[in-house]
């Protein structure tokens, strides 16, 4: 608001839609930057037959958990309406905690919400509980948003190694021995296969992964975030049980995208065409005062948002010198 004007100029524009501006800009920068790259190891007997592996529940797993408490036990609560400090007026820890009162979508654990319903049970009609079941109420999920309330979801899966705990196939491979007959190829005489060698027969092994489906492709939609492999892993118990790592991208906590300066450039584009909308209606109508309304900014939102726009989706965050100092050179 201050950007286009205000206090100073009146700005034709509703809070909402400034919101909704906002959370376009969030929207547009997690499609295509607003992602960080993790990998998480899975095991085999969490894959369900007919649908796959949910992943944005997979990364909400912290390994720092050590207990499992009833899944329907919510992991916080969120007041749904405001809470005035009188409320707590004739409490004397909780009306020094909350001596302002309780705001809207103010979120708390469950450490902080039970006094306040042991206080008063009425109070529990202005919560509603939410967040992830069978983890510690007492500790918050990193990989969890609360400020969404929703996981953070996986935006795409870039690759799948299938791990192996059976020892021979690990160790005596033909990849091991392609490796030390190149080694002792140039250490110890000119005999074995060279580096041009190894590599053709690198590439004949991936063929061969092909060709005889040794190898497990994946699929994965992030609209239901549910990872499908082919051929699918057996049934918990078979016997064919393995660790798999997957590399990801995420999405980035909403705290964390608010913060990035072509989120602010571009919600303020977007502003800017509303207004240049609203202000276009009555353009060319004359005020008190001789002066007439000006709808100049649209055109200047508009290039501004085709500028961004293309900052982002050729460049993606390194558009900013966001990216890190190249470590060579190749000339």
């Amino acid at each position: 608001m201050r950007a286009l004007g205000a206090p100073l100029v009146t700005v034709e524009i509703h809070h909402d839609q400034l919101f909704e501006n906002i959370s376009l800009a969030c929207e547009m920068f997690t499609k295509y930057a607003g992602y960080t790259e993790e990998y998480i190891v899975f095991d085999s007997d969490l894959y369900v037959d007919g649908k796959g592996v949910k992943l944005d529940e997979l990364f909400s797993v912290s390994p720092t958990f050590n207990k499992v408490i009833d899944p329907t036990v919510p992991t916080v609560y969120v007041a749904n309406t405001t809470i005035p400090g009188s409320v707590f007026s004739t409490s004397p820890v909780l009306s020094s905690t909350y001596q302002s009162g309780i705001f809207k979508n103010q979120i708390l654990k469950l450490t902080t919400y039970s006094p306040i319903t042991s206080f008063n049970a009425a109070l529990s009609t202005n919560f509603t509980p939410s967040g992830i079941g069978k983890c510690d109420t007492d500790r918050f999920v990193n990989s969890f948003d609360y400020d969404v309330m929703d996981y953070r979801k996986v935006v795409d899966v870039v690759d799948f190694e299938e791990g192996s705990t059976t020892g021979v196939n690990t160790l005596f491979t033909i990849e091991q021995t392609l490796a030390q007959q190149t080694y002792f190829s140039y250490a110890m005489g000119n005999y074995g296969f060279d580096l041009i060698s190894w590599y053709v027969l690198k590439n004949w092994l991936k063929d061969r992964e092909k060709l005889l489906a040794q190898k497990r492709y994946f699929i994965f939609d992030p609209r239901t975030q549910y990872l499908v492999m082919t051929p699918p892993p057996r049934t918990p118990g078979s016997g064919s049980r393995f660790y798999g790592v997957l590399f990801c991208y995420v999405e980035r906590p909403l705290k964390d995208i608010i913060k990035e300066q072509w989120v602010y450039q571009y919600a303020l584009a977007l502003s800017k065409i509303t207004v240049g909308m609203i202000r276009g209606k009555y353009q060319g109508t004359n005020l008190f005062g001789g002066g007439t309304i000006n709808a100049a900014i649209l055109e200047d939102g508009k290039a501004e948002k085709d500028k961004l726009e293309n900052l982002l989706m050729q460049q993606g965050p390194v558009g900013f010198g966001d990216a890190a100092p190249p470590m060579f050179f190749v000339g």
